[in-house]
């Protein structure tokens, strides 16, 4: 019995212990609940990232991330229908993952779209549509770079012929020979 007693006297030391770690671990997880509450969100709920995400990026990657083009056609500039067009075919033409989960609700893929601006695919075929609009927004982009650079280029005459005049010594022009007649 005096092993009951000693036992018993045993557990209670223990379990006085084990309380204030357990009180500890609840105080450790409210406060990281409440950091989490206070920390801004870095993927916006309906699809992208948001600014406070890109600038996280920026500092952990380097890399400079823009946000969605969700401009009307009409009102874009040529790159931002390359950046769009090129979003659009890149993640829509070969979807890597499902659309839709289990529930129904859309996945992070799927509300990319939406950060572009687009509706939301919930099907393949809505996805290929996605993609298609890429394509022709990239075709648009590269009518729009050409019609740019051939007006912004200057004509150049090719020379013709294979006689070229040049003066001579008495300084008189004469038609010069080809080299290796």
């Amino acid at each position: 019995m005096a092993r009951a007693k000693g036992g018993a006297s045993g557990s209670k030391a223990k379990s006085s212990a084990a309380q204030p770690q357990s009180k500890a671990k609840t105080k450790t997880k409210a406060m990281t609940t409440s950091a989490k509450a206070k920390r801004p969100t870095l993927k916006d709920p309906s699809g992208g990232l948001t600014a406070a995400g890109r600038k996280a990026y920026k500092a952990s990657a380097g890399l400079n991330l823009k946000p969605g083009v969700k401009k009307a056609l009409e009102d874009m500039t040529p790159d931002e229908m390359r950046r769009k067009g090129s979003f659009l075919r890149r993640h829509y033409a070969t979807p890597r993952g499902p659309l839709v989960d289990d529930d129904g609700k859309p996945t992070r893929l799927a509300l990319q779209a939406h950060a572009w601006g687009e509706p939301v695919p919930k099907t393949p075929e809505a996805a290929r549509k996605l993609a298609e609009k890429g394509e022709a927004l990239l075709e648009r982009y590269k009518k729009s770079k050409d019609q740019t650079a051939s007006a912004t280029k200057p004509k150049v005459k090719a020379a013709t012929g294979s006689k070229v005049k040049t003066k001579t010594k008495s300084g008189t022009s004469a038609p010069s020979k080809p080299k290796g007649s």
